[in-house]
């Protein structure tokens, strides 16, 4: 039996699944996890990535066992998966200068706007280049004795291997990459003009999927398993960002192809047959796991505040002597969603739980409203909800489709938003207007996507990633919802809604400190 592993490390949960040769499936694990927010900067702690990656392996592990009879002590391949972005820097002797921060920080206004006007290009506050330079722009003394910055599927990925490499898709988050997947030449050279620092000399180098990122060492197999159990020497692949990964988890990796990923927060990935006429805010270029150019919308906050909410509802009828499960409860609300009117009856709702570039939001304050006679009850409430996931991204998507004419056959989705079936793929059809499909497979998510990058590196080349991925997907059953009318109109007007009082949020945020 061949064994390919894949573990990613999403903002909520550290997940491990392991395929067999027919890249189905075979055991999984998972860990919860959260981040705090300490001294103003999102983050985790670097233990609690590793006590998370251990638990998670020890339950897949554990899987194999009860299914095999067997340890598992060997691999045929290895795939790390991460939250793309953020900043992780360290000094000649490997040791983190100062906590990680993540995606999620919104800290870095300053720096990504004068980058993008250097650059030309599109600079999110997320990316590391910008949490560099905002370190930069601070004065921040730490910078003096760093050596290497990374994202945090790089970082895992040089623990268990000693590589300093990166997946040119999540590279393409740390600093823009050309065509050739290196780090583009002609802004490292506006960046070291601006600072005197060539920053190609502290990034991780940058590779195609498929390439040689180094194998599973001694002392990386010793971290995943401290039983001693499992053997190094498994072939690597070059680790990716968690917008990779669910580009691979969905066969999203070629032009007219897009995928959704909707969880703690959402952003939409369409490859792009060919480049935009200009450079927008709202959309960040990247690059599939085998360098093709991809538009990226990315929105800060999807599910928190709808989590929150179901919780809320969850504790009302635990109260009222109610006995459910927590798939059960979700199942019962969403299914009420879509029992609601198609614009949500008047109820308007912002889920921010931080800033969002789209909308030009430094901060987020979750905050519902709606008008006196607006019709409030609980099937349009749910629904609302649901809608407020998809409206940041609604807007940014809005300039692909529409100004830059990006054609689009069919978008697949993956995330928690996608659990309950149907109802997630018919809010998302509605919003974005164009079919929604979620395939088997899907809800293992980037970590399964990890693992077919994996079986792709051990394959040793010879087909392109397109071509792999359309033979993995061949006989893979996936769910189709096309938008209905009724409902895209009905989103419309909501986003209409939305959009007129965006300034209520901004007061919010302005007011309540």
């Amino acid at each position: 039996m061949k064994k390919y592993l894949g573990i990613e490390l999403g903002s909520t949960r550290i997940k491990a699944v392991l395929t067999d040769e027919t890249y189905a499936p075979f055991a999984a694990g998972a860990h919860d996890w959260e981040n705090r927010l300490e001294n103003g900067y999102w983050t985790y702690g670097l233990d609690d990535v590793w006590d998370g990656i251990r638990d998670a392996f020890a339950k897949l592990a554990a899987e194999y066992r009860s299914k095999t009879g067997e340890a598992l002590r060997t691999l045929d391949g290895l795939g790390i998966s991460a939250m793309m972005h953020g900043y992780l820097a360290f000094d000649r002797d490997g040791e983190l200068l100062v906590p990680f921060r993540t995606w999620r920080n919104t800290t870095t206004g300053q720096a990504a706007e004068r980058l993008t006007e250097a650059f030309g290009f599109s600079i999110p506050q997320r990316w590391s280049v910008a949490h560099l330079y905002q370190a930069m722009l601070n004065r921040e003394t730490h910078l003096k004795d760093a050596a290497f910055l990374t994202t945090l599927a790089g970082y895992v990925h040089w623990r268990l291997t000693g590589q300093k490499a990166l997946g040119v898709g999540d590279a393409s988050g740390m600093f823009p990459v050309g065509a050739d997947g290196r780090y583009n030449a002609r802004m490292t050279e506006i960046f070291r003009q601006l600072t005197g620092l060539d920053i190609v000399d502290i990034l991780p180098k940058s590779v195609f999927a498929g390439g040689d990122a180094g194998t599973l060492s001694a002392a990386g197999a010793a971290l995943l398993d401290p039983s001693g159990g499992l053997q190094p020497g498994a072939p690597v692949c070059p680790p990716e960002g968690d917008a990779g990964t669910g580009m691979t988890a969905t066969n999203s990796v070629a032009p007219r192809r897009g995928n959704v990923s909707a969880g703690t927060s959402v952003f939409a990935m369409l490859v792009l047959e060919k480049p935009l006429t200009k450079h927008y805010r709202e959309i960040n270029l990247v690059a599939t796991p085998a360098g093709l150019p991809v538009a990226m919308v990315h929105g800060s906050t999807c599910t928190p505040d709808l989590d929150a909410w179901v919780k809320l509802f969850g504790e009302t009828a635990s109260l009222m002597g109610a006995e459910f499960t927590k798939s059960e409860l979700y199942d019962a609300l969403y299914a009420e969603a879509l029992k609601g009117e198609p614009d949500g009856g008047g109820l308007l709702s912002y889920n921010y739980y931080s800033g969002e570039a789209v909308t030009g939001l430094t901060e987020g304050r979750p905050l519902f409203t709606r008008l006196p006679d607006s019709r409030m009850n609980l099937r349009n409430f749910m629904r609302v909800q649901l809608y407020a996931c998809l409206a940041t991204l609604k807007l940014g998507m809005d300039i692909l489709t529409g100004r830059e004419g990006v054609k689009l056959d069919l978008l697949t989705g993956h995330g928690g938003l996608f659990k309950t079936p149907g109802v997630g793929q018919k809010m998302m059809a509605a919003a974005l207007n164009v079919p929604v499909a979620v395939a088997e497979g899907a809800g293992e998510g980037g970590a399964w996507g990890a693992a077919l990058l994996a079986a792709y590196r051990a394959a040793g080349g010879g087909m392109s990633l397109e071509a792999f991925l359309d033979g993995v997907f061949q006989h893979t059953k996936s769910a189709r919802v096309d938008p209905g009318a009724d409902d895209v109109a009905g989103f419309e007007v909501f986003l209409r809604r939305y959009a007129a009082g965006l300034d209520i949020e901004r007061a919010a945020v302005s007011l309540l400190t």
